[in-house]
């Protein structure tokens, strides 16, 4: 029965709409505003300009809710509303006596922005039925067809509530590391008290019950609601004026030239490269048994499916033996660069062993640059890296960044045709291994460019060095394993991307710390001294862990 329920919960329609929405979410966690909020640096007046605010969203959702219970048939769905109404109300009367401490006259009229004219338009003309695929005003002559209306109005505020309360959640976390004492601590403390999220969880409640009698359609509708109410709100979030440097986005500085390299094997990827390829030619080889070809030189499938099974249990054994024998015996205890490198030129002659075992096993021999493309084309990427690509194709022009995917893979063929299929191929440098070919036939051998984290760390310093000295370069690594490691330290700003524990186990043997984004990103912000943002800078031994591209790409690009 528990199994049960946790498959209904997982399955309800508030919980659907949230999970896809919730790396949107991260957006407006991003935002100069919420950083600089969350670093307690932000200016006074701009604290008092977003409160300010705040006054129109709470009368909307309070004539929202009316409305909603107007609506609704159900005896219990009307209760729950009237206590979100309830409570919309009580925090009216406190915001009033709230505002006054920050100064502001809650008896003067606050001219809304247009970001909150936008959202508060929207969930009013939401209420009158002006809703997407819904009946219009006017038309709403049943019982039933009012339902529908109650649930829209739910749907359009809910994720209102369940972003409010992923950020509070997010800025209580920061605050409690906060020793020095915080400007908005107060607020901060009130805006994340339990009570928020209660009411984000009682709407998602409400707006489950109301959506079980609803069609697959009107479920659609909702969803809609939900996607454009939350673009709505990190928009609002996003558009708050702060007059003060801000370390997000990346890019909010347009003499910076950012040079942005990704490793590829996942850090992009779902599945590691090798498999892919030696799948592809195992399956090759398949097809020649089936077929009953006469080649002497040709290999059975199970020939070819043994020998890279063989491999790759040796790869995995003796990687596991390299990384302990690299290890020094004592922790650093300060950044040891220099001792990292020397103990990874063990791990580089290991990689460049490996691959000669591969081309010499011949186990990728007579696969086919077609199919090689076509796994290119269906090869399945982190969730948001395409989002975070095809974003930098669209900015790249225009804020002045360059894109460069360095990677240990063997074929540089499968790269090209995945972010060709994304259509960022011409926008971007690979650097990687390339098969060699007969006839568009793999021979087996590869042209070695890139194998070790020595090739890959040179690599980086040559893209760079070769920009010259003119403007100012900033460069960031996403990467997520040890082969990694030291274009992540090199570069201005290094992003672990993945839960690694070779890397951080390396790292921090060398004296590596291991930050997550946010909470380092809330560190640096406070750093910011006058109208100087550049304040990254390589080699400090600090990285920023993530496990989503949609907060990378929140950091870099921004909205």
């Amino acid at each position: 029965m528990a199994m049960l329920g946790m498959a209904v919960e997982e399955g309800s329609a508030a919980k659907r709409f949230w999970i896809r929405s919730r790396k949107e979410a991260v957006f407006a966690q991003y935002t100069p505003f919420v950083v600089c909020l969350t670093a307690g640096t932000l200016e006074t007046e701009a604290f008092r300009n977003y409160i300010a605010q705040d006054v129109h969203f709470l009368k909307t959702y309070a004539q929202a809710y009316e409305m909603a219970e107007e609506c609704a048939d159900d005896d219990d769905a009307k209760a729950a509303i009237t206590d979100l109404r309830k409570a919309v109300l009580e925090r009216l009367k406190m915001h009033n006596s709230f505002v006054q401490e920050w100064g502001i006259d809650p008896t003067k009229e606050i001219v809304p922005i247009p970001a909150t004219v936008k959202y508060t338009d929207f969930l009013l003309a939401t209420t009158l039925g002006k809703v997407e695929g819904g009946k219009g005003p006017g038309k709403i002559v049943t019982p039933f067809e009012e339902t529908k209306i109650a649930a829209y109005i739910v749907g359009a505020m809910t994720p209102c509530m369940r972003l409010c309360a992923f950020l509070a959640k997010e800025l209580q976390v920061c605050l409690q590391h906060d020793a020095n004492g915080h400007p908005y601590k107060k607020w901060i403390e009130n805006y994340s008290s339990e009570s928020l999220e209660v009411a984000a969880v009682q709407i998602e409640d409400l707006l489950d019950k109301l959506s079980v009698p609803l069609t697959g359609e009107e479920l659609e509708v909702i969803e809609k609601l939900y996607h454009q109410a939350m673009k709505l709100e990190i928009d609002f979030f996003s558009v708050q004026p702060i007059g003060q440097p801000a370390v997000v986005p990346l890019t909010n500085d347009p003499a910076n030239h950012l040079v942005i390299f990704s490793d590829f094997d996942l850090t992009c990827t779902v599945v590691d490269s090798s498999a892919i390829l030696a799948e592809i030619a195992i399956l090759t080889a398949a097809k020649t048994d089936h077929s009953g070809t006469d080649n002497l030189n040709a290999r059975s499938f199970s020939e070819m499916r043994n020998s890279w099974d063989s491999l790759s249990r040796q790869y995995t054994g003796e990687y596991e033996q390299c990384i302990e024998s690299l290890l020094p015996k004592e922790e650093a205890k300060t950044f040891d660069y220099e001792g990292l490198c020397k103990s990874l030129g063990l791990l580089s002659d290991f990689e460049k062993q490996a691959n000669s075992r591969v081309i010499e096993s011949g186990v990728l021999k007579g696969t086919s640059l077609d199919d090689i493309k076509r796994a290119g084309e269906h090869l399945i990427l982190q969730d948001g890296c395409t989002d975070f690509f095809q974003n930098v194709v669209k900015k790249k022009e225009k804020l002045n960044m360059d894109l460069h995917v360095l990677s240990y893979c063997w074929c540089a063929d499968l790269l090209r045709s995945a972010f060709s299929s994304v259509g960022c191929l011409n926008y971007l440098n690979i650097h990687t291994n390339e098969f060699n070919y007969q006839e568009s036939i793999s021979t087996g051998e590869i042209v070695r460019k890139m194998e070790s984290p020595m090739d890959k760390v040179e690599a980086f310093k040559s893209i760079l060095s070769n920009l010259g000295s003119n403007g100012k370069h900033l460069s960031v690594y996403i990467g997520d394993s040890v082969g990694d490691l030291l274009c992540l330290l090199e570069a201005d700003v290094g992003i672990v991307i993945g839960s690694s524990t070779s890397l951080r186990r390396v790292g921090k043997q060398f004296g590596v710390s291991f930050i997550p984004l946010f909470p380092g990103l809330v560190n640096k912000q406070r750093q910011i001294n006058g109208k100087d943002s550049c304040i990254w800078k390589g080699l400090s031994g600090v990285l920023y862990t993530t496990s989503s591209w949609s907060e990378i790409e929140a950091f870099i690009l921004g909205t």
